[in-house]
C-alpha cells in the first residue's frame, strides 16, 4: 500500500548505505562506541524501520529492536523474513536482529546490553521536517511519542541498573532538547541529525 512506509532490509536506501554507507565511520557507529573494533550489544528501543539497528548489525553488533506499534512491528517482521529468506549477507545480518513488540518503557528494565539508543517520533515543526516522504507516513501511522521523556529517563534509569556503558539520543539538529534532562556527556553533531551520547556510571 502507498499509504505504508517501506520496511525492507534488501533494497532501496538500505541496500545502499550498506555497499556505500562509510562504515563505522558513520556518526551512528560512533556514537554507540564502535571503535577499535568493538561490537557492543544494542537495544534499539525505537525500532522504527529498523535501518538503524540494521547499519549496527551489518557492523557486528547483535541488535534488540522494539517497536510498540502494531502495523510497524508487523511490517518488521515480514522485513526480517525476507532477509532471511533472501539469504547472503542480508541472512548473516538480520541474525544478529531480535525484534520485541511492546512498550520500552515497560520492556527496558527487563532488559540488558551495553548500549541503550532512543530515537523519539518528533512532532513537525516546520515544512522541511517534512522533506523525507518515509518520514511523514511514519508519522501518520504511529504518530508522535508524548512520552519520550519518559522513554528518555527509563532508559538512563535502565542503563544504571544494569551496567549499561552508554545511552545514545537521536535528535534533529535544530531542534530543541527536552527541558529537565541531564547533559550528555557529549555530542556528535550532524548538518541534520545530532546524537546526545551519555556516558552512564562514569
Amino acid at each position: 500500500m502507498t499509504d505504508l512506509p517501506s520496511c525492507d532490509f534488501t533494497t532501496g536506501a538500505v541496500r545502499h548505505r550498506l555497499q556505500f554507507g562509510g562504515g563505522r565511520g558513520q556518526d551512528l557507529p560512533k556514537a554507540v562506541g564502535m571503535k577499535n573494533g568493538l561490537c557492543p550489544t544494542i537495544i534499539d528501543a525505537t525500532a522504527g524501520q529498523g535501518k538503524d539497528a540494521f547499519l549496527l548489525a551489518s557492523l557486528g553488533s547483535h541488535v534488540t529492536m522494539i517497536e510498540r506499534s502494531d502495523k510497524m512491528h508487523q511490517m518488521l517482521a515480514d522485513a526480517l523474513i525476507k532477509a532471511q529468506n533472501t539469504g547472503g549477507i542480508y541472512a548473516e545480518i538480520t541474525s544478529r536482529m531480535r525484534l520485541l513488540h511492546g512498550n520500552s518503557i515497560d520492556l527496558l528494565p527487563t532488559l540488558s546490553a551495553d548500549v541503550i539508543v532512543v530515537d523519539p517520533m518528533h512532532p513537525a515543526r516546520k515544512k522541511s521536517a517534512l522533506v523525507n516522504g518515509d518520514m511523514q507516513k511514519i508519522q501518520a501511522l504511529v504518530g508522535t511519542d508524548p512520552d519520550q521523556r519518559d522513554l528518555i529517563e527509563t532508559a538512563l534509569k535502565t542503563a544504571l541498573e544494569t551496567a549499561a556503558k552508554r545511552v545514545v539520543v537521536k535528535w534533529p539538529t535544530k531542534a530543541e532538547r527536552l527541558d529537565g534532562l541531564p547533559a550528555p556527556s557529549h555530542q556528535i553533531i550532524g548538518k541534520a541529525i545530532s546524537f546526545d551520547v551519555f556516558m552512564v556510571g562514569l
